[in-house]
């Protein structure tokens, strides 16, 4: 496998860190900022297309209305990707090192994503072996996510995942493996285009961030990917209290969250626009539903990290729905807006299974709620 980066072995890569040459960096940023830019206007510019065929018609069949909604969602996620990568670039983002169980944490993304890789029909084919690496665990998160956007999106019938460790340095690595297109077109000489999407380049500007060795090669109509981690616990001795967080330590990034998804439950628009104002900030994505019965069908392909729902939803249908979820993913975070008062309750406050927020302080507590939930899943 030819190395693409190897970054030093330190929590800033040297390709976007204090050690990068200058003007190397900077011109990795303005092709990023024009792929950013690319990826945002092109699906929005077929869908501006399709609006004013529907403006001049009045019409829309159903095959273009679910076009012109994958073509905004796609312009959307471009955006999202481009407020990410902004924030590595700021040059503002802290880590807090946490000493964490490789194999559980992508078990658990795994998990939550199965959904949407049914959905897809592409088959997960997971190895992990156990592994205690020190990482920040929101970027972890992120890298992870990142890493099964970016299969998902390229990947024909399935995807192998792997975890093992290199004897010498001794240090855990995660492999992701899969045919990068059909198996009848496999005499093609280059590689899709989509390998190299803006999924790619949050995945690997993650992986230099966090410190890691990133490796890829795509050869013979397969893609393989190799992370490697250099803090692994069994490869470090006399490493300090201060360098790691033990038990439950939230990342101190900036915006931690950011891409996380949210679905909010609400049929009142101005419920609506008050969540919208007080996550505005947070760089999530957030989709607005008007019922429960619509929340099932948005979670049939595919699950958020969390649910808000606003008090005059939450009856025995959502309880169902709620099960239903949990089931399946017990930690997926639910957030129920009380209509009056100032409560803020964490979930497990008096055995409750869902955090509460008063109404009253939606803008002040709910980022803080959602911060609190989303990483005790991380």
């Amino acid at each position: 496998m030819s190395e693409i980066s190897r970054p030093t072995l330190a929590p800033a890569a040297a390709q976007s860190g204090p050690d990068a040459d200058p003007k190397v960096d900077r011109e990795r940023w303005h092709a990023l900022v024009s792929q950013v830019g690319a990826e945002i206007a092109a699906p929005l510019t077929a869908a501006l297309e399709r609006i004013n065929t529907l403006t001049s018609t009045g019409r829309i069949d159903r095959q273009s209305l679910r076009e012109l909604r994958h073509e905004v969602e796609a312009a959307r996620q471009a955006g999202m990707i481009g407020q990410q990568l902004t924030r590595f670039a700021s040059g503002r983002l802290r880590q807090s090192h946490e000493r964490l169980q490789l194999a559980e944490v992508v078990n658990g993304v795994l998990a939550h994503r199965s959904r949407e890789t049914q959905a897809r029909g592409i088959l997960l084919k997971p190895l992990l072996k156990p592994a205690e690496v020190i990482v920040d665990a929101s970027l972890l998160f992120s890298l992870l996510n990142s890493m099964l956007d970016w299969a998902l999106a390229n990947a024909h019938s399935h995807i192998e995942l792997g975890i093992d460790n290199k004897q010498w340095p001794a240090h855990a690595r995660l492999h992701c493996r899969f045919a990068n297109r059909p198996a009848d077109v496999l005499d093609a000489v280059d590689a899709p285009q989509g390998l190299d999407s803006l999924s790619w380049r949050l995945l690997e500007q993650t992986a230099w961030t966090m410190g890691l060795i990133v490796e890829r090669a795509d050869t013979d109509g397969i893609t393989a990917l190799r992370l490697e981690f250099p803090r692994t616990v069994s490869a470090i001795e006399g490493v300090s209290a201060l360098e790691i967080n033990d038990g439950f330590a939230p990342s101190s990034n900036s915006q931690p969250l950011a891409g996380s998804h949210v679905l909010v439950i609400a049929s009142r628009r101005e419920m609506r626009l008050q969540i919208r104002d007080a996550l505005r900030n947070m760089s999530l994505i957030i989709d607005f539903v008007n019922s429960v019965d619509e929340a099932v069908g948005f979670c049939r392909d595919g699950l958020p990290h969390a649910i808000v729902i606003e008090s005059i939803q939450n009856g025995e249908r959502f309880a169902a729905f709620r099960d239903d979820i949990t089931d399946e993913v017990p930690g997926l975070v639910f957030i129920e807006i009380i209509e009056e008062g100032s409560t803020f309750e964490m979930s497990g406050f008096d055995g409750t299974r869902m955090a509460r927020v008063g109404r009253d302080l939606i803008a002040s507590s709910l980022p803080s709620a959602l911060l609190f939930e989303l990483s005790k899943s991380l």
